[in-house]
């Protein structure tokens, strides 16, 4: 989902920063974002595990991936070809599938057909977010202490009030995760690639869920998806402010034990990891249309079954819609090109014979 791909690192066998871990970390994340909103509609009363399984989930892969976008956006300082990418890459998709989000709405739900560009619909607040969060690269860059003072920002943004224009609560209560990432080195990835670390993560896998069970259907959404502050929760600001941090400390051992266990090797995932845009993109709009004939009611009615059936169809789904024939159809509104003519030309080079004012100002010093 990051709209840039990771580089090539050194061949070392030590290191992770190359193509096929980070790939596979992010096919992973994807499968879990279809997972996560697959299963969000068919809760009941009775599906008690799956909902534990549900915030176990949520409790990590978003914070994952951000954490994943601000390391591959370390090299950004806003240099012209940078923002290109930047519009072509993530605002232009993003105003794109708001439109056709708002078509699908209008169509299924019989809503009022208004394209508000301010108000991302569903699951493109991370599109607008990712682009705010890119264009203040350069700031974390030249602050000191970045992480804490964007932990300082987000914990604020939930005892203050903020408006749902351009999906800033989540913007700001995610921002530490897009931080820290900034921050990340290779060396920081090479700690949780050892027998240790792996051996650690899946105990912890373990115990969270085991957790998420005794507390299911508790926490609420609101508190994973970092959209309400904590007026809307319920709660003063001294306890919300404790069990985010509680939340911000079981997340990052999450995160950590996750990118532990991912695969360093290539594999089938891995090729599939480098497009995860395709996936996140056109699976909701799937989920809606399933929604709108009743796919779900029939999967609420076969139990376990029809819980297993579809998990296995959301994987599925992010499969196909990583191929090539999907991605050669929708190309043009994932990965759209910024016109020819909003291109500035590029500077004509200055004649030799034609002195500088720079080369004056020399001539000017050897005298």
């Amino acid at each position: 989902m990051t709209s840039s791909t990771p580089h090539h690192g050194p061949p070392a066998s030590h290191t992770p920063d190359r193509r096929p871990f980070f790939d596979n970390a992010k096919f992973l994340l994807i499968a879990l974002v279809a997972l996560g909103h697959s299963w969000e509609q068919v809760f009941s009363p009775h599906t008690h595990g799956l909902r534990a399984l549900h915030n176990l989930v949520y409790g990590f892969h978003m914070p994952a991936f951000i954490l994943l976008s601000g390391y591959f956006s370390r090299s950004f300082t806003g240099r012209p070809d940078q923002v290109r990418r930047l519009l072509t890459g993530v605002l232009a998709p993003y105003l794109i599938f708001e439109t056709l989000y708002t078509l699908v709405y209008h169509w299924l739900r019989g809503s009022e057909f208004a394209i508000t560009p301010t108000s991302p619909t569903y699951l493109l607040w991370f599109l607008i977010a990712l682009f705010l969060w890119r264009l203040s690269t350069p700031i974390w860059n030249a602050v000191r202490y970045p992480v804490a003072i964007s932990v300082v920002v987000s914990l604020a943004a939930g005892t203050t009030v903020i408006g749902e224009d351009l999906a800033l609560p989540r913007v700001l209560m995610f921002l530490p995760w897009f931080v820290l990432g900034l921050r990340l080195r290779p060396e920081h990835f090479a700690r949780l690639r050892t027998r240790t670390a792996r051996r650690i993560a899946a105990p912890v896998f373990l115990g969270a869920f085991a957790l998420a069970y005794r507390l299911a259907p508790a926490p609420s959404d609101d508190w994973l998806s970092m959209d309400v502050g904590n007026g809307v929760l319920d709660v003063s600001p001294v306890r919300y402010l404790l069990l985010r941090l509680a939340l911000f400390a079981v997340s990052a051992l999450l995160v950590g034990s996750f990118l532990a266990l991912v695969p360093g090797r290539r594999m089938w995932i891995t090729a599939l990891g480098a497009v995860t845009l395709y996936p996140y993109l056109i699976h909701g709009i799937l989920i809606r249309v399933a929604e709108h004939y009743g796919f779900f009611h029939v999967v609420r009615q076969s139990g376990l079954a029809g819980q297993l059936v579809l998990s296995g169809l959301a994987v599925g789904v992010v499969v196909l819609l990583s191929t090539p024939p999907v991605r050669a159809l929708a190309r043009p509104l994932v990965e759209p090109r910024l016109p020819r003519w909003l291109v500035p030309k590029a500077q004509e080079p200055v004649p030799a014979t034609v002195p500088t004012a720079a080369a004056e100002r020399e001539k000017t010093l050897a005298r």
